[in-house]
């Protein structure tokens, strides 16, 4: 008799034509009867095939599975007595699909198995479902190769390319690329984002030449792309300068991005050297008359990305020479004392006004300057702890802790210096 035409013929359940029995034991610990074919079940399952010729007194089969399984073990019964071509169109989701899997990887059902890979491998996956996927395939050998092929490690050089076109994308103007919104570029900085910094297993494209030089030029085109709107911000009327503002915090938002993934490359120095470099430039504008009492979410701005400057410099991740950190304290402690009042001012006049130094910036930019000066040359400390004792705004940053080590390394220093003359009697010192 043609095996291929018994299962068109033959039906589950048809207790008439029935010459064997499949126990299941159902939800409620009870076997369940299934009237089937041993025609059926021997040409389609490996495991019947093998059962039905040790079958002597009886003509019943035992299957034990868990409570979870036993839906997915009924249907594997009804797929057997369906045309091949017709199981692909049957399933419905990924979770029946991978159920019935596992019950055909148990029962040895090849022709199920293959139709649940070649549905698996075409359709969309959950990650919890991947990995459960992942468990059930995983000791198939090649037949299941389609769904390994979805996951498998990419290529370092395909991964170093995809990489590369998504900074190239995330460091530009979105006003070069019309049909691309500012959604698309923030889910690129994204998944550059975790690429280089959350996944441990990219590292080696982390210390890649191009990848490095790629990066470089990206910031060098973000300062570029600021410096421009901040001159268009000067120029602009009020009108305009709106819009303007939004470019401008939009560049501070890149930048601000940017520094999440450089540390992780070591090329944090050549960010905080081109601030450095533009720093006046930038003070030069936001403390314009003109904005004295506007654009305050790009001045909040400012002030978060000084604080990562100064927190790297400070703590010594990126090292300056002396002159260069005096240079940069100077430069920015004023803003951040003349700003930090005035934002608490705005904030006691405007109920709800967003635009504030919350209390971890506060401490995280204090900390910082109290570290940075207690590193520099005791003449360059006293200048600045001088000067911060003689403005007006002495409660933020609170350089106290700063002044009382100075004090202290100042009286050891006369100390030492009373000491070594003593040893040296009549002999010159200088210092």
């Amino acid at each position: 008799m043609d095996k291929s035409r018994v299962s068109k013929t033959c039906i589950l359940g048809d207790r008439s034509t029935s010459d064997v029995i499949v126990h299941l034991r159902n939800r409620d610990s009870r076997l369940e009867w299934f009237y089937c074919h041993s025609s059926v079940l021997s040409e389609k399952s490996k495991f019947f095939a093998a059962q039905l010729t040790s079958l002597y007194s009886t003509n019943c089969i035992e299957l034990n599975c868990s409570e979870s399984d036993y839906d997915y073990h009924v249907r594997l019964l009804r797929l057997l007595y369906l045309p091949t071509d017709i199981v692909l169109d049957s399933w419905d989701s990924v979770r029946t699909a991978l159920g019935v899997l596992r019950a055909a990887i148990s029962l040895q059902c090849d022709e199920i198995i293959q139709s649940c890979i070649q549905y698996l491998e075409a359709i969309p996956w959950e990650d919890k479902e991947e990995e459960e996927i992942l468990n059930a395939v995983s000791k198939l050998g090649p037949i299941a190769m389609p769904i390994l092929a979805r996951i498998q490690p990419v290529d370092l050089n395909a991964t170093k390319n995809v990489l590369l076109s998504a900074i190239r994308f995330a460091t530009s103007s979105t006003e070069s690329h019309p049909p691309f919104s500012d959604d698309l570029k923030i889910s690129a900085q994204e998944q550059v984002e975790y690429m280089l910094v959350e996944d441990e297993e990219t590292a080696l494209i982390t210390t890649d030449g191009e990848v490095k030089s790629q990066v470089k030029m990206g910031l060098s085109r973000m300062f570029s792309l600021l410096t421009q709107e901040l001159d268009s911000l000067l120029s602009e009327s009020n009108l305009l300068s709106q819009e303007v503002e939004k470019r401008v915090l939009r560049r501070l938002l890149d930048l601000e991005w940017i520094c999440n993934i450089l540390p992780k490359m070591e090329l944090m120095k050549d960010f905080v050297s081109s601030w450095f470099d533009i720093s006046n430039a930038l003070l030069g504008v936001v403390e314009n008359n003109k904005f004295d009492t506007t654009i305050w979410d790009v001045k909040v701005k400012l002030l978060e990305i000084t604080a990562k400057i100064l927190d790297v410099v400070g703590y010594g991740t990126v090292i300056l020479p002396a002159p260069t950190r005096v240079q940069l304290l100077k430069t920015w402690l004023p803003y951040i004392r003349k700003t930090k009042p005035l934002l608490d001012s705005k904030g006691n006049e405007e109920t709800g006004f967003p635009y504030k130094m919350d209390e971890a910036l506060c401490q995280n930019i204090e900390g910082a300057i109290i570290s940075l000066i207690l590193a520099l040359p005791s003449n360059d400390q006293a200048d600045i702890l001088a000067d911060w004792m003689q403005g007006e705004q002495v409660r933020y940053p609170d350089l106290s802790e700063a002044f009382e080590v100075w004090c202290y390394r100042t009286k050891s220093s006369k100390r030492r210096l009373v000491v070594g003359l003593d040893g040296v009697g009549n002999a010159t010192v200088s210092l």
